[in-house]
């Protein structure tokens, strides 16, 4: 459902990256990073369980900030090649 309002935004110039770009390269980005916390919370607390947990919550927090971000900078200029 929040795809979909985000797929009907404004469609992209050729100088900017469309949003199914963003969308995929926030899944893959977070399952990277969602292990890298996974394997660091479980060190730390010994835990299966633990860890799952930490790295779930922290895979959707995530997610959503890293999309935001991306879209962000999408929109500045400033060091891209016109």
């Amino acid at each position: 459902m929040i795809v979909d309002l985000i797929l009907k935004q404004k469609k992209t110039t050729p100088k900017s990256e469309g949003v199914e770009r963003s969308i995929l390269k926030t899944i893959s980005w977070r399952v990277i990073g969602t292990l890298d916390t996974f394997f660091i919370a479980y060190m730390v607390t010994g835990t299966f369980n633990h860890a799952v947990s930490i790295g779930g919550f922290e895979l959707i927090t995530k997610m959503i900030l890293y999309f935001f971000h991306e879209r962000s900078w999408n929109k500045i200029q400033w060091g891209k090649n016109i």
